[in-house]
């Protein structure tokens, strides 16, 4: 039986077409950059979006997910020797552990004690980076992180073409994985849950199974993502646990529009490219950040759903679910 494709289908299969010929056409290295680190930005702010978006659970931790996966990955391939491959994988294991952690006193709070509690968590992990300086390099971080290798495959001599696949490999999976999640009927319980707590425990929802279920998941993708970002940049630094991270991070939640998936991974794309646009200014480089912070008030008063709102409606008629 043949199969149907939908015009939104096929606009997002145009759209990893062409993200395969980006590095066939780009072939400066600093946009290479720029594009790999969009993309593991985007992971992260996609599976951000399916705890606070779908879940509605005011998560300010998952920076703190990221961070562990980056030191995770770090540690185990270098002190332990552990294939970066393999040591990637740990990274989300090791994030989606931490998320069982913290879920046991989050599952059954509600509002700002989420927030505070999840915040209390990020702050205790760095602390704990910094203070075992030893093993983790403390403020100075952890450097010389062993690198990926494929079949004898040189990633640091190939002006990053191969990283670039990688990171958008890894984006693509994480996204279609992240939308086949929240489209699931664990999505659909997860958005009743939101919605209304009270009506989904008297339909038989498990709240605080689900609640640790959906912090699992999107903590292993936000993990995923900081192995990644450690073995691409060989430094493992505590800046990745700062606010600066935390409010650039959720800033494509928000400007990509909650409840989507996709809006962050477009936001990631847009204020990657405009931050670090902005760097290249002198004068603008210190107020880069409150520049992109007056375009977000600005996005998110013209378009309170987010840049996933201006998509097509065939292409986002599921978005706002």
């Amino acid at each position: 039986m043949p199969v149907k494709l939908d015009a939104r289908s096929l606009g997002l299969a145009a759209l990893v077409v062409v993200g395969l010929l980006v590095p066939f056409v780009v072939q400066d290295t600093y946009v290479r950059h720029l594009f790999i680190m969009a993309f593991i930005y985007a992971v992260v702010a996609s599976s951000w979006d399916l705890s606070l978006g779908y879940a509605g659970i005011f998560n300010f931790g998952h920076v703190a997910f990221f961070g562990i996966g980056v030191y995770a990955t770090g540690l185990t391939a270098k002190l332990l020797g552990l294939d970066p491959w393999l040591a990637m994988m740990f990274g989300g294991v090791a994030a989606s552990a931490a998320a069982v952690l913290v879920a046991l006193p989050v599952v059954r709070l509600q509002g700002v004690y989420v927030v505070l509690v999840t915040f209390a968590f990020s702050q205790l992990v760095l602390q704990v980076v910094i203070s075992q300086s030893a093993v983790t390099g403390g403020t100075q971080g952890l450097i010389r992180v062993p690198t990926i290798e494929l079949f004898g495959y040189n990633f640091l001599r190939d002006f990053k073409f191969g990283y670039y696949y990688v990171a958008f490999g890894m984006m693509v999976v994480a996204v279609a994985c992240l939308r086949w999640l929240a489209r699931s009927d664990f999505g659909l319980s997860i958005m009743a849950m939101r919605d209304n707590e009270d009506y989904a425990a008297s339909r038989g929802i498990p709240i605080a199974l689900q609640r640790l279920k959906v912090l699992v998941f999107s903590a292993f993708f936000a993990g995923l993502a900081g192995g990644f970002f450690v073995v691409y940049l060989r430094v493992a630094s505590p800046e990745v646990f700062s606010f600066s991270t935390t409010s650039l991070i959720l800033s494509m939640v928000l400007v990509g529009g909650t409840s989507t998936i996709y809006g962050p991974v477009i936001a990631a794309l847009v204020l990657t490219f405009v931050s670090e646009g902005l760097a290249n200014f002198e004068g603008l480089a210190e107020g880069r950040f409150i520049l992109v912070a007056v375009a977000m008030i600005v996005v998110l008063v013209f378009l309170p759903k987010g840049l996933a709102s201006a998509l097509p409606k065939r292409w986002g008629q599921r978005a706002a679910e």
